[in-house]
């Protein structure tokens, strides 16, 4: 990014996997969201902040530069999940369906979408969900 321009770009995605299948088990959760923080952290002009989700979708929050081509980013997030999931599983095939939501954000709302992100489970157990966190679209 140019040294003369300053942003401040809050981004909260969510994705949901093939048919809404409950594919995410704590064990293939813990593997998508140890890669997808580590995508993040090795993309350029990437400031990983948080990951969650429930069985069926995932929540990432990220702060990005204006370089970052949002659709190529969440592009590489889905495939190279899944890559590392189907490869370490074998027989397990984890496929993500099209789309996705992303919703940018104010830094002063960071607090409360992080908490949101990190109780997924919780607030979808509860059905205290924050409706516009939760869209996605299909193309």
């Amino acid at each position: 990014m140019s040294e003369h321009a300053f942003a401040e770009i809050f981004l909260h995605f969510t994705w949901h996997t093939k048919d809404n299948a409950p594919m995410l088990s704590p064990k293939i959760e813990a593997l998508v969201f140890d890669e997808i923080r580590r995508k993040c952290i090795a993309t350029d002009g990437v400031i990983f902040q948080e990951i969650g989700g429930t069985e069926t979708h995932g929540h990432l929050v990220v702060a990005i530069e204006p370089t970052v081509l949002i659709c190529k980013f969440i592009g590489q997030i889905k495939g190279a999940s899944s890559y590392v999931v189907n490869k370490q599983c074998g027989e397990y095939t984890l496929d993500w369906q099209p789309g996705y939501g992303v919703v940018s954000f104010n830094k002063k709302d960071l607090p409360w979408v992080l908490e949101y992100v990190m109780n997924q489970k919780q607030h979808h157990a509860t059905g205290k969900i924050t409706e516009k966190l939760e869209i996605i679209t299909e193309p």
